[in-house]
């Protein structure tokens, strides 16, 4: 029989992804978050960036990390220094590495807000492939005779509004995003 709830828990999954990532965008704004992509080389391995330091916002705009191990401090700062992405330029006084946030010009912000927007038509994406996997498990249903042909045109219903919803969702934390990236 099928069941509405495994396609909702699957386009739950799709949002928290997209609102994980949406709240890694850089908004002019210290966040810890913003270096949660951070790989450190350290102990033979990649690691990331929270399992060899404490990140946390000392203020708006500098963020303050405190390895756990002082000898991994020049990794971080590395590691940090060659993310591109980010474009932050750390300094260590060889206890802590402090990074700071430079604000962001209105040529950057659009580029931030043009890099979320790829991010929000990825999540559909991801949600449109949820539902066309429902969608075949109705037809098949319906092939094998186990749904009547109203049931299965109730269900794509079903199927569609839910994907409605959840775009829905995903195009207001993109407006709330763009509005807080663009705000000065």
């Amino acid at each position: 029989m099928f069941n509405i709830e495994i396609f909702r828990k699957k386009m739950s999954e799709v949002l928290e992804r997209f609102n994980t990532e949406i709240s890694k965008v850089r908004t002019g704004r210290a966040h810890p978050d913003m270096l949660g992509s951070v790989r450190v080389e350290a102990y033979g391995s990649l690691m990331p960036l929270n399992q060899v330091a404490n990140v946390t916002a000392a203020d708006a705009t500098m963020l303050l990390i405190t390895p756990f191990d002082p000898s991994t401090i020049q990794a971080i700062t590395a590691a940090i220094s060659m993310d591109q992405s980010l474009g932050l330029n750390p300094s260590d006084d060889g206890r802590v590495v402090r990074v700071p946030i430079p604000a962001l010009t209105e040529e950057r912000r659009k580029e931030v807000v043009k890099n979320a927007s790829e991010r929000t038509e990825t999540a559909k994406i991801g949600l449109r492939g949820v539902r066309e996997d429902g969608r075949k498990e109705v037809k098949k249903l319906k092939d094998e005779k186990a749904l009547s042909e109203d049931e299965a045109k109730r269900l794509e219903k079903a199927l569609d509004d839910l994907i409605k919803e959840f775009q829905d969702k995903i195009e207001k934390a993109f407006a709330d995003k763009s509005a807080e990236i663009m705000r000065l």
